[in-house]
């Protein structure tokens, strides 16, 4: 077992966790995506409410949740440690990085940008989760019995400007840390083909707007057009 061990705290083990543990968390943005769309309902939040009340109760959902959470966690200590190592070689080789045509913004600076995104990540759990998971939300009935209506939840957050520009600094944020770690995850993993890089590289660049994006309307919309 010693190998897996060496394996995994090695430098190509640790990227390659980070890889993976980075496309798990992709394939949850598309998840997380198409049901927060349910907030541009208009029915009043009901969709929105029994979306949630399905992905709270139900087994299978917690135990992908908090394997979610561990993900997040892991994929956060990684790029940090990642980023210390390249921080001890920085000397070494600035001088043919700085050559690189491929040296961008985003993948010079994952490190601040995933800082920025974990921030985002608190607020967001602290606004939403915590505030559900200490009861600090009301009950609502639809016919089949009280529910928490999270809608209001997110009624009385997107109220305020100071929490939709903080949301859009975060999204900002994960679409340039996208731009750069939805190709490089799959090179990592050795999925390199002149033929179907470009394809990915095309893909991870229109993810990497598309999906911020779609994020970012949410919280524009209900305070521009749904908040009084």
């Amino acid at each position: 077992m010693s190998w897996i061990t060496n394996f995994l705290t090695s430098s190509i083990g640790r990227k390659l966790l980070m890889s993976l543990t980075g496309l798990f968390l992709i394939l949850f943005l598309i998840v997380h995506l198409a049901g927060n769309f349910q907030l541009l309902k208009s029915d009043g939040g009901q969709a929105f409410n029994e979306y949630t009340l399905f992905m709270t109760t139900s087994p299978l959902i917690k135990v992908i949740s908090y394997g979610n959470y561990i993900f997040i966690l892991l994929h956060a200590v990684l790029g940090i440690t990642i980023w210390l190592k390249n921080r001890k070689t920085k000397g070494k080789t600035s001088a043919v990085a700085s050559k690189s045509a491929d040296v961008t913004w985003a993948s010079k600076n994952m490190a601040l940008l995933g800082i920025l995104i974990f921030a985002f990540l608190m607020l967001h759990m602290g606004d939403f989760w915590l505030k559900m998971k200490m009861n600090q939300t009301n009950m609502i009935d639809y016919g089949t019995g009280p529910i928490k209506d999270l809608y209001e939840n997110v009624y009385n957050s997107y109220s305020q400007w100071w929490i939709v520009i903080a949301y859009l600094v975060g999204l900002t944020a994960l679409s340039y840390h996208l731009w750069h770690g939805f190709a490089s995850a799959f090179q990592t993993l050795g999925l390199n083909h002149r033929k179907y890089t470009p394809v990915i590289q095309f893909v991870g660049k229109a993810f990497a707007i598309l999906v911020p994006l779609g994020f970012a309307i949410i919280p524009l919309y209900f305070k521009l057009f749904i908040v009084d």
